[in-house]
């Protein structure tokens, strides 16, 4: 999340925004207030308590060396009709989308749009 910040302006000039999404309990083993008071992000934070987002993208993680019942960390772009135009569904817990092909698709997109 925090690579991203930085970039915020670059992003919303292509027409983009982010939203941060965690399969995770107010409360839980993530302690996600506590993790935002001390990284506060300007992009929106869903907590997906019930993993609803997560499994209808197909990034539930049931079970793994590195999680449990939690998501795969992805990176979807989605255009303003709200069809997902990209997709980077990392396979274990550290693994993000490459910065180069992200900004490719997020220019894609942006010509399109």
């Amino acid at each position: 999340m925090a690579q991203l910040e930085p970039l915020k302006s670059t992003i919303e000039q292509a027409g983009a925004q982010l939203v941060y999404i965690a399969a995770e309990k107010q409360g839980g083993m993530f302690k996600p207030e506590k993790f935002l008071e001390n990284n506060p992000v300007s992009y929106p934070f869903l907590l997906d308590e019930d993993r609803i987002v997560t499994k209808a993208y197909g990034l539930y993680h049931r079970l793994g060396t590195d999680a449990i019942n939690i998501a795969h960390p992805a990176t979807l772009l989605v255009d303003t009709q709200a069809m997902v135009r990209y997709i980077y569904r990392g396979d274990s817990q550290t693994d993000r989308a490459p910065m180069d092909e992200m900004f490719a698709a997020l220019k894609k997109l942006s010509a399109s749009g």
